[in-house]
């Protein structure tokens, strides 16, 4: 049978296999040769006759000017408990929808009322572009003749199908022409052009003129789209540049026009740049003056992008938080962003300044209601959602801006850094405040002191125990959800000792501390007490402890990295507890480079995850993971306000946040405070600023700790049971990663990455073991996490992965994609990468 009769016979197969019973009105009778067909070129049947619908088998019962006539046959037909397919053709009649004799039949069933040439439109695409469609379908009278005459090839062929190959629609013929000049030449020769015109009118309702030549008429129709697409998401009058472009003058050809540009970014996207940025130039957009708030959805052009990232800025300028983020979220798929992993992470920078500042506007509302008991002030900071994550939104953000060639515009991102740092000065003045009233004790809450005998000492041997100098509470929280599933770990809150300092908040966490802690001088020494033995240093700890575990392993995190398995394995055999010692964060601090320590903090927690699982991977399951005190962290130092003078007096320390020692004066906006208020059995006294002051000292203006605020004193501890070594890594596909460089010239690189099958990776670079440097973006993949550092690849589709050097201080490095389930290798780069940042 001919294709058009296919076609219909197909689309009435798929109606009577939904519903088992349709009632075809056809009042122009202009179906009626193909019912000829389908009875086999027979005349009108009088009685049911058994027909053939594609692959299905139907009855036909036809109106022959009695409607009760059909119902009579059809009835007994229908009321079987399984009626067979049953097809009710009505000719030159118009349906009554209100008092049908069929109304049974067609509400059991579906009533189909095609017209011709709608239906003859969608099977004529198989051969012709809708410009011969139209003159085909032009007439106002057309019968079925005809349209099987066109399919069976009395008409001629679409030239432009010939062109572009028989396979394409008209949309992707327009937008193949509209990308490139490449069939420019074929169209010429096979006189194809006229039909490009009319198809032009009849997919987009541009008339164009046909005398140009290719080139031209290629301008005018992207101009014409680009325009219309830019024009139709617009909220404001367009400028008159854009007012002067044609517009689309129904709704269907608008709805074309926006399929046409979407269709251009989805499958041109290098071509369509350059057609944006041609259509943007010539129409002077970047100097149009349109309000950015009156821009839309879609990034037709490069400018809008821009404009409303600034648009953004003066949001969060003005505190309309939520709605710079709803104007980041609707962007984040933008066709530019998707393109660009630095202006996506310029966006990413925007909503880390709304969500910082919105929580901490959030967190200087909720301060006046909590009262004088600082066990509130401490579950408000540590809970779910507290205000620590305020401290992680802020880490967060300046981890991020590290990776940027320029950081945002001025006034937002200032903004937001006095947001933060006013939310921390008053965060600081009220714990400070209502711990003072309370005698500088948090009853209910773990003291750091008692950590190894109630929960270290509690545990299965072996255990790991990780002393990490500066982690702050958010910290802990950041690094417990980057374990994998499957692994046991609570997170609780632990009171460091005071003043918190290292040489008092590690002795702290020493064995035997629960019983006798104190902070004392000993020959112009400062340091910690505990029973007969003074520990002023690492040293000494490192003696103390080994003193009073057996067979204690003493390792710091950057040694235990960079041993390999089986050397782990040996050096952990007979341990009962390993002690691993992580001083980065507090090196990274002190070292005054705050830019290297924004990058490196952000490294830190993905280290600990690898040693952990390390240790687990040679037997060691259990780990313990806590810190000697917190820290207070900003993107600048102090200002000179914020800075008070030493407090004088017999001085044994001074620091930035506390000074140690014996009688002086106590300056304005600090508290002093005796060691015996602390329980210390000592002369020695201790003055701290209120707030988030700093004395006049030696260290880093923008990174310290020693004070009393919530982010110094509340450190976190975690409580680890992993899986163990008997778990079976899971199996993932295979990676193949190309354009891997041959040396590292910039902190960014791009590598490209493509698996048969969706991939979960984690791209890292490594040296000697250790993390340094992960993901800062990705194009198009499926998924992206910038904070975990995980990405998941499209099954067979190459993906560009951006990778940032946190660490430049390695002389090379190894590409190695992880499995984040397990830790698993995925890929590693066939030899080390050199570091040559000087070229």
């Amino acid at each position: 049978m001919h294709p058009f009769h296919e076609y219909i016979a197909r689309q009435v197969a798929e109606k009577l296999k939904a519903r088992r019973v349709v009632v075809w009105y056809d009042p122009r009778r202009e179906f009626e040769p193909f019912i000829k067909e389908l009875r086999g070129g027979q005349d009108s049947a009088k009685d049911p006759v058994g027909i053939v619908l594609g692959e299905g088998r139907a009855t036909l019962v036809e109106f022959a000017g009695s409607f009760l006539a059909v119902r009579a046959a059809a009835e007994p037909l229908f009321a079987r408990d399984t009626p067979d397919p049953l097809l009710l053709y009505v000719p030159g009649v118009e349906r009554d929808r209100r008092g049908s004799l069929l109304m049974e039949l067609e509400l059991a069933g579906t009533c189909y009322e095609p017209q011709l040439k709608r239906l003859a439109r969608n099977a004529l695409r198989q051969k012709f572009t809708d410009g011969l469609i139209d003159d085909l379908l032009g007439p106002e009278t057309v019968t079925y003749g005809e349209i099987v005459r066109a399919l069976e090839g009395d008409a001629g062929p679409s030239l432009l199908k010939v062109v572009f190959g028989g396979s394409l629609g008209n949309d992707a013929i327009l937008a193949a022409w509209l990308a490139s000049d490449a069939r420019d030449a074929d169209i010429e020769s096979h006189s194809a052009r006229p039909e490009l015109v009319k198809l032009v009118h009849a997919r987009l309702g541009l008339q164009l003129p046909g005398d140009e030549p290719l080139p031209k008429l290629r301008a005018i129709t992207a101009r014409y789209v680009l325009a219309g697409d830019f024009r139709l998401d617009l909220r404001c009058p367009p400028p008159p540049s854009v007012a002067s472009v044609p517009a689309p003058g129904t709704k269907a050809e608008e709805e074309a026009v926006r399929a046409m540009a979407k269709l251009l970014r989805a499958s041109h996207g290098d071509a369509y740049m350059v057609l944006a940025s041609t259509v943007e130039h010539a129409l002077g957009l970047k100097a149009a003056m349109v309000p950015s708030g009156a821009l839309g959805a879609i990034d037709t052009f490069r400018f809008e992008e821009r404009a409303l990232l600034s648009y953004c800025g003066e949001l969060i300028v003005a505190g309309r938080w939520d709605e710079a983020l709803a104007i980041v979220s609707e962007r984040e798929g933008s066709f530019w962003l998707e393109r660009d992993v630095v202006r996506k992470a310029h966006w990413e920078a925007c909503r880390r300044m709304a969500l910082l500042g919105k929580e901490a506007m959030s967190v200087r509302q909720a301060l006046p209601k909590l009262g004088s008991d600082p066990a509130r002030w401490v579950e408000a900071y540590t809970t779910t959602n507290g205000w620590h994550q305020l401290d992680l939104l802020q880490r967060r953000m300046e981890a991020l801006l590290t990776g940027l060639e320029e950081e945002p515009e001025e006034r937002p991102l200032g903004l937001v850094r006095r947001a933060y740092e006013d939310a921390q000065q008053a965060m600081a003045q009220g714990f400070t405040r209502v711990l003072r009233q309370a005698g500088w004790t948090v009853p209910g809450t773990l003291h750091q002191t008692r950590i190894f005998a109630e929960i270290v000492s509690s545990q299965p041997k072996p255990v790991a125990y990780f002393l990490v100098d500066a982690m702050r509470f958010e910290m802990g929280t950041e690094l417990a959800g980057r374990l994998p599933g499957g692994v046991d770990v609570s997170l609780r809150p632990a009171v460091a000792a005071l003043p918190s300092i290292t040489p008092v908040g590690m002795a702290a966490l020493m064995p035997e501390a629960s019983g006798s802690f104190s902070v004392a001088e000993e020959g112009g020494k400062l340091g910690a007490r505990i029973g007969g033995g003074f520990l002023p240093d690492l040293a000494a700890r490192k003696r103390f402890a080994a003193a009073r575990v057996p067979n204690l392993v003493d390792v710091t995190l950057d040694d235990l990295l960079s041993l390999t398995a089986s050397k782990v394995k040996k050096k952990v055999e007979d341990a009962q507890v390993v002690i691993v010692r992580s001083q980065e964060i507090d090196q990274a601090g002190e070292s005054g480079h705050s830019f290297q320590a924004r990058q490196v903090m952000d490294t830190v927690i993905d280290n600990l995850v690898r040693a952990i699982r390390k240790l687990a991977a040679a037997g060691v399951v259990r780990s313990v993971v806590t810190a000697d005190h917190g820290h207070v962290f900003f993107a600048a130092g102090r200002d000179e306000a914020m800075r008070t003078g030493s407090p004088g007096g017999a001085t044994v320390e001074l620091h930035r946040r506390c000074w140690i020692g014996r009688g002086g004066t106590t300056p304005s906006g600090t508290v002093r405070v005796p060691a015996s208020a602390l329980g210390y059995d000592s002369t020695l006294e201790f003055v701290f600023p209120e707030g988030g002051g700093v004395f006049k000292a030696g260290g880093d203006l923008a990174f310290h700790h020693g004070g009393p605020s919530l982010q110094e004193l509340i450190v976190p501890v975690l409580n680890i049971k992993m899986p163990g070594a008997a778990v079976q890594p899971a199996t993932s596909a295979a990676v193949q990663v190309s354009s891997v460089p041959a040396e590292i010239t910039n902190r960014m690189i791009s590598v490209h990455a493509q698996s048969l099958f969706e991939a979960h990776l984690v791209p890292v670079l490594i040296s000697e073991g250790r993390r340094v440097g992960g993901l800062f973006g990705a194009i198009n993949a499926a998924a992206f996490d910038r904070d975990a550092g995980t990405v998941t690849l499209k099954p067979d589709v190459p993906t560009v992965l951006a990778l940032r050097l946190t660490d430049d201080t390695v002389k090379e490095v190894r590409l190695v994609f992880l499995d984040p389930a397990t830790d698993a290798e995925l890929y590693r780069s066939p030899g080390p990468i050199p570091l040559n940042l000087g070229v």
